[in-house]
């Protein structure tokens, strides 16, 4: 197993060295699980007498584990066919070979010892037992003898109440060395408190609010402890250093992600160190592996520089597109950077963006709908925000569309434009204003449901691509502040988005039967995000709604997690009863993001500093609210020490009288150095030790909608979860050509209605489960089904659609197919690691017999990596000839990742208008994320042991959907 970097949680762990003996093993074994982030921190030392141990520190938690070699050639477990639960004392006998995942459950922290005996090396056994805890006194009060001390009190799900502290030594201290404490079981088995310390070369926050004050000390030092001058992952280099003056992802995530790192920087982090991000960015470029041929239909520059699409679902790119994302961090890094700097790096992010850009329009743009395919951006933890089926379908979560990553090719096209005009050569950026035009209008087009007031979180899959009703707040937020999205759309979104009592989830509605993840879970930055489309909006309740989730999820786990359950706000909801439903899985702390989101809060929405091309523009979004709450006894609050561009600043809010009504208070004049300011300062302008001062004034009202929801964290209900998706059993013509299918409730209660589409339209309601005729006639038609709770009107995912026509298959040992082969005896015929950039493979004489649209697709299977992980996505160039050999369809299809040992599954199709007569089908190759310089050190299949773009393929499908 080669584990993604989103199945990672890591936690503090003891026994660490290798042994010097390896033992009967002869190399090392290491206890691998979501307790060390499926690290190699816990190695197996052997005891001699054919016995290892390991003695690892465990929070609690549901975990998942493995016992593996480092780079997973080697991988044990319990059963190659289902998880298994250990039980602590237990024997238990492992297969060695890769199978499904352990689980071990823990209700409190407590170190574990592993023991494997392996005197029987074929047959090695598992014992697992928990360890007497040591005895200590009472925890003295890290408060004693402070001479100042805060703090803040927070009402729980469940009635009770929660509390943080903060205490400081010396309150007339230039810089503050804060205490910070928690009544709040922590979810690491880490103090209940910590001190950090403000930094001379970061801003400090003096409001006459000691905690808010230690809380913005916190997201910088935090920041300070991300900011590292190496990174490592265990895919990468077997885990060794790579030098980089970097921004590493968060305290158990020490590796550059592009997702992670761009939205981070977006949210805060470029305003404050834009050459560690641009350094970081950089990181995440790369060109071509020297010696690699180039496909023909392949775009760019000789030397491919691109944004890399990191490791994960179906095996990277493009399943998964979002990789532009890329261009949030660039536009905020290059605004940032002094003017020498910014000609280079602005002269790179063009090069790779364009390069980008281009190929993205060649693998995974749709020019039927104008969107472009892939994942949904950050949601890539594909049971947690997709159909259940999916997981065996990879090609259809590649070939559907969402609007959080049309959003991110919506920014990479607008600010390569931007970029290209400012080289001069207005031919590409005409080229890319238009196509951020047109792809704007089509979002708007495919996926705004006004009867719902917001954008569809994404498309269902191929042969239905309907859009969904599901909703996830970062892309809603995305397409506000992208300007998708029209002010009136924007107020409709805010208003109508949920929002739980602890903040805004990512998603809506829940999925059931899953973990707490993304599913049932808040993030820091993705609410970081909702703010500032609030702010921008002008929402009041929204932003309140903001303000108090990241300053409560920051106070009480005296860190910025990666994520918390939404219902109850809490790092990990222990679900004693449901062990599978445990969550959040993974949860880091001082996430990248989250610390972005939370000095953003600060710095753009408080104090409303936010960099734009001319200079800085002051904007302070101070709610009603946060005057009376958070600034309750002040007239002013200043931020100490911002340096913009060289120049270090301070900003001082002054404020009026509180108020008792909803809304926000304007802006009623700036003052630069005590003169009379416009509302933006030109860079030029700025001066080493200025003061700005901003008044604000009267409250605006504005638009304060907001949509409340509350349930019992433990509890699935309608309220809050979607049902889960039903089931086409059968689909068939009848002699009148008109179709009737047979569908089942998947699970669903009694009171669940269903609702039939054909060809992604809806065409029946409230149905229900069982047999349905279609009273048109489409003989050609594809159908699916979708659930709804009516008492809430939250939907199913839809089923796996079901088309009518019965698909054509060719066999890979049709007398048609191009190269021959010899079946091997026993097995279905097919192509064994077919796909090296020199193969060819070709269908002749390929009949159709009447006039419409098809849609052509390869059967195959896919296990170079888990489908979670890898960079080896199958990406291919298929053309469809005519008899005279003219191209009559052409364009790349994905062959994603596939469960080890399962069934052959589809890729995408590619789509033809095809009349009668003879046709060839022709493949070659593409390229995927192997083929970059990056991912020569990757551990994994497609990393060093060279490019990888090879299948298993069985045949061909042609598919009659029009």
């Amino acid at each position: 197993m080669n584990p993604s970097r989103w199945l990672l949680p890591a936690l503090l762990a003891a026994s660490s060295t290798v042994a010097a003996d390896p033992g009967p093993l002869r190399e090392p074994f290491y206890i691998r699980g979501g307790f060390n982030a499926w690290g190699t921190e816990n190695a197996l030392q052997y005891q001699g007498q054919g016995v290892y141990q390991a003695d690892i520190l465990v929070p609690p938690g549901n975990h998942g584990f493995k016992i593996g070699t480092r780079d997973w050639s080697r991988e044990w477990v319990p059963s190659l066919n289902a998880s298994v639960a250990v039980k602590p004392g237990q024997p238990l006998r492992l297969a060695t070979s890769a199978g499904p995942e352990a689980t071990l459950f823990v209700r409190s922290t407590a170190t574990y010892r592993f023991t494997l005996d392996v005197k029987q090396p074929g047959a090695p056994v598992l014992r697992v037992t928990r360890l007497a805890a040591r005895k200590s006194g009472p925890a003295p009060d890290p408060h004693a003898g402070r001479a100042r001390v805060a703090s803040l009190a927070f009402a729980t799900w469940d009635g009770k109440q929660e509390t943080a502290r903060f205490s400081i030594v010396d309150p007339e201290a230039q810089l503050r060395s804060y205490t910070h404490s928690t009544t709040m079981l922590l979810r690491d088995p880490v103090p209940q408190h910590a001190t950090y310390a403000e930094s001379a070369t970061l801003p400090i926050l003096r409001s006459g609010n000691l905690a808010f004050d230690a809380l913005f000390a916190l997201a910088t030092s935090e920041m300070r402890e991300d900011a590292v001058s190496e990174i490592r992952d265990g895919n990468y280099d077997a885990g060794a250093a790579i030098p980089c003056d970097c921004f590493e992802t968060g305290e158990k995530w020490h590796y550059v992600w592009t997702r992670d790192l761009s939205y981070a920087a977006d949210l805060g982090l470029a305003l404050l160190d834009p050459q560690r991000v641009r350094n970081s960015l950089e990181f995440k470029l790369a060109g071509w592996r020297a010696g690699l041929p180039k496909a023909p239909q392949v775009a760019g520059t000789p030397d491919g520089l691109q944004i890399v699409q990191d490791t994960g679902s179906g095996g990277s790119w493009p399943v998964s597109t979002d990789r532009v994302s890329w261009a949030f961090a660039a536009e905020e890094t290059l605004r940032m950077l002094a003017p020498s700097e910014r000609t280079a790096f602005a002269a790179r992010a063009l090069a790779a963006l364009t390069n980008t850009i281009e190929n993205d329009r060649i693998a995974a743009f749709d020019p039927r709908d104008g969107l472009y395919t892939g994942e949904q951006s950050f949601l890539d933890w594909r049971d947690q925000s997709y159909a259940g089926w999916i997981v065996d379908d990879l090609a259809s979560m590649a070939g559907s569309k969402s609007v959080s990553t049309n959003a991110t090719h919506y920014q990479a096209l607008r600010l390569t434009a931007r970029l290209a005009r400012e080289a001069g050569d207005n031919a590409r950026a005409a080229r890319y204003e238009a196509w951020a035009a047109q792809l704007k209008a089509a979002v708007n087009a495919r996926l705004w449901l006004p009867g719902a007031g917001m954008y569809s979180s994404l498309t269902a899959a191929h042969f239905d691509d309907a859009p969904l009703h599901k909703f996830d707040w970062l892309g809603q937020s995305l397409a506000i502040l992208t300007g998708i999205a029209s002010e009136e759309q924007a107020r409709s979104i805010l208003a109508r988005y949920p929002h739980g009592p602890m903040g805004p989830p990512v998603i809506w509605p829940q999925q059931p039967g899953m973990p707490v993840y993304h599913n049932r879970a808040m993030w820091p930055f993705v609410t970081g995000y909702g703010l500032k489309a609030a702010a921008m909006s002008g929402n009041a309740a929204v932003a309140d709604a903001a303000y108090d989730s990241l300053m409560r999820g920051a106070a009480l786990n005296v860190s910025n997690m990666e994520n918390l359950e939404w219902l109850s706000g809490q790092p990990l909801l222990l679900d004693e009863k449901n062990p599978h439903l445990i969550g959040p899985v993974i949860n880091s702390r001082r996430q990248l993001w989250s610390v972005g989101a939370y000095l953003g809060m600060v710095i753009e929405n408080v104090f409303g500093v936010t960099a734009t091309d001319q200079g800085i523009r002051l904007q302070p979004f101070v709610t009603t609210k946060l005057r009376r709450d958070t600034f309750a006894g002040t007239s002013q609050a200043t931020l100490h020490n911002l340096r913009l561009r060289g120049a270090r600043v301070s900003v001082r809010l002054l404020l009026p009288a509180a108020s008792q009504e909803q809304g926000y208070h304007r802006v009623d004049k700036v003052l630069l150095n005590g003169a009379p300011s416009g509302a933006t300062i030109p860079w030029a302008a700025l001066r080493d030790g200025d003061v700005i001062e901003i008044a604000l004034g009267a409250v605006v009202k504005g638009d304060n909608g907001i949509h409340r929801v509350n349930a019992d964290p433990y509890v699935e209900t309608p309220a809050v979860f979607g049902p889960r998706e039903p089931v086409i059993e059968s689909l068939v013509r009848e002699g009148d050509d008109h179709a009737r299918l047979y569908f089942t409730a998947g699970g669903n209660g009694a009171g669940t209605v269903y609702h039939i589409y054909r060809d992604g339209r809806q065409v029946a309601a409230r149905v229900a489960p069982g047999e349905w005729r279609d009273r048109e006639v489409h003989p050609y038609a594809c159908y699916a089904v979708e659930a709804e709770h009516p008492q809430s009107g939250n939907r199913s995912h839809h089923s796996a659609p079901r088309c009518v026509d019965p698909a054509t298959e060719i066999g890979i040992d049709d007398a048609r197919v191009t190269p021959k082969l010899k079946p091997a005896p026993g097995k279905q015929p097919h192509l064994a690691s077919w796909g090296a950039p020199q193969d060819r493979f070709e269908v002749r004489d390929l009949r159709i017999e009447y006039a419409g649209e098809y849609a052509v697709q390869l059967r195959y299977r896919n296990e170079a990596n888990q489908i979670n992980l890898g960079i080896s996505s199958g990406v291919k160039w298929m053309t469809l000839e005519d008899a005279a050999g003219r191209a009559v369809a052409q364009g790349v299809v994905q062959l994603p990742h596939t469960k080890p040992g399962g069934t052959a599954r589809l890729s995408t199709p590619l789509s033809a208008s095809l009349q009668p007569g003879l046709y060839r089908l022709r493949l070659s190759d593409f390229y995927n994320m192997s083929y970059l310089e990056s991912n020569a050190s990757f551990t994994g299949t497609g990393g060093t042991s060279g490019p990888l773009n090879r299948v298993d393929l069985f045949g061909v499908r042609v598919q009659r959907v029009q």
